[in-house]
């Protein structure tokens, strides 16, 4: 660089900091102009009374900085952030005003001050072409600082987001547990504390997942329990906390009292979604009874599906026969599985062939003892039925008489514990 081009930088520096120093004079002025086309045109700054002075603060904290930055020749990378700003990012993270917001607040906000600045350069009487670097100088150092204030901004609502948001998922995970654990509540208080119409029919939901490696698992449970939300037709948000890293428990308030048709639909969805997690499904109850009762029935569920290791099984809802009773029993299955081989004999055995003659007898018992029903049910021949119930006799040893509920509870119990 020429000294003569060494000397023009000087002076257009100069006459940044010239035309800074006079609108520094102004600070007052500039910053209500400022606040004012951000409070019109970004509805979601318009908070409570002392939101708004933090956001004068914010706004007076940034053109300050930057004038100072302007008029003392400071580098970039030499500026500490307005600690006003940030405390301004953190108040918007914790009203849950979503960032994008805050990054339009920037943008229209330095428009708003390179107005001021430009019409400050053309009043100067300065000549043209000394206006023009001059601005040149003062926009490119403006853009450089939106940038970087802009980034810090966002990176400390972020972080202010994700810590509010755990707060108040563990909040609402312990007022959840205590309502759980029985006892009279103040319903409104309540629904206001978790944010959930307890009022409703509550359809209870245990979802459970493998590591993905990524620590989004709980994400991903909850946006699937949102998806099973949407898929019935629900207007109103459903209620999910974190039971541990790969577990989650779930509510969804139903707009109907048809938990039957409820449960055929969820399970019909998971599975035909290979992605689904594993799910248990308490029966559809109202109130806060029912939000209680439901979810211990999803539990119960969960905890035979758990037990049974029934891997290839993803969805167990609670209103299947024998589930609830199973899930009673789940503690002495030891003492379970020796009375299932007394009952059944041989016929216990973990064998495919053992398994089709299970399933045949249990069909054949549950349909009246009719060869009939049962062959419409299974899509057999009549006399496929009946010789299948021959060799299912044979395989226990003896024929069933009077003890035909033990065998039925027996058969039952064997499928929903699998093998010992």
């Amino acid at each position: 660089m020429t000294a003569q081009n060494r000397e023009y930088t000087e002076r257009v520096a100069e006459s940044a900091a010239g035309i800074i120093a006079r609108l520094g004079d102004q600070l007052g002025a500039v910053t209500q102009a400022t606040q004012e086309v951000l409070l019109r045109d970004v509805s979601e700054l318009r908070g409570d009374t002392q939101l708004l002075q933090l956001l004068r603060d914010n706004t007076a904290a940034n053109i300050d900085t930057f004038f100072t930055a302007v008029r003392n020749n400071i580098p970039l990378e030499s500026l500490e952030p307005p600690t006003a700003a940030m405390e301004y990012a953190r108040r918007l993270a914790q009203r849950e005003v979503a960032s994008t917001a805050l990054v339009r607040a920037y943008r229209l906000g330095h428009q708003t001050v390179l107005g001021i600045m430009l019409d400050a350069i053309r009043a100067s009487g300065l000549e043209t072409q000394l206006q023009l670097d001059t601005f040149e100088l003062i926009t490119e150092l403006s853009f450089g600082y939106i940038d970087w204030v802009t980034q810090l901004s966002i990176a400390t609502y972020q972080q202010e987001h994700d810590r509010w948001q755990d707060k108040r998922s563990s909040l609402r995970a312990l007022r959840v547990r205590e309502l759980l654990e029985g006892g009279d509540v103040d319903t409104d208080l309540m629904i206001a504390s978790i944010g959930y119409p307890l009022k409703r029919t509550h359809l209870a939901l245990v979802l459970s997942t493998a590591e993905s490696g990524n620590n989004d698992e709980l994400a991903t449970l909850e946006r699937f329990v949102h998806r099973v939300a949407e898929l019935l037709g629900v207007q109103e948000k459903p209620l999910f906390i974190s039971a541990d890293r790969l577990t989650g428990w779930a509510w969804i308030p139903l707009a109907t009292c048809d938990g039957t048709s409820a449960l055929e639909r969820v399970g019909e969805f998971v599975r035909s979604e290979p992605t689904a997690p594993y799910l248990a499904a308490g029966i559809p109850q109202a109130g806060v009874a029912g939000f209680r009762r439901s979810h211990e029935q999803a539990a119960a569920a969960f905890s035979v599906a758990v037990a049974s290791d029934a891997r290839n099984k993803r969805f167990t809802p609670a209103d299947e026969p024998g589930i609830l009773l199973a899930a009673i029993l789940k503690e002495r299955q030891d003492s379970v599985h020796k009375w299932i081989a007394e009952v059944l004999g041989p016929l216990a055995e973990d064998t495919d062939s053992d398994e089709r003659l299970r399933e045949t007898l249990s069909v054949f018992l549950r349909t009246g003892s009719s060869f009939t029903a049962a062959a419409a049910e299974l899509h057999l021949h009549f006399n496929s039925v009946r010789y299948r119930i021959g060799r299912a006799e044979l395989r226990r040893g003896r024929p069933i008489g009077n003890d035909r509920l033990d065998v039925e509870v027996a058969l039952l119990l064997r499928r929903l514990f699998g093998p010992r």
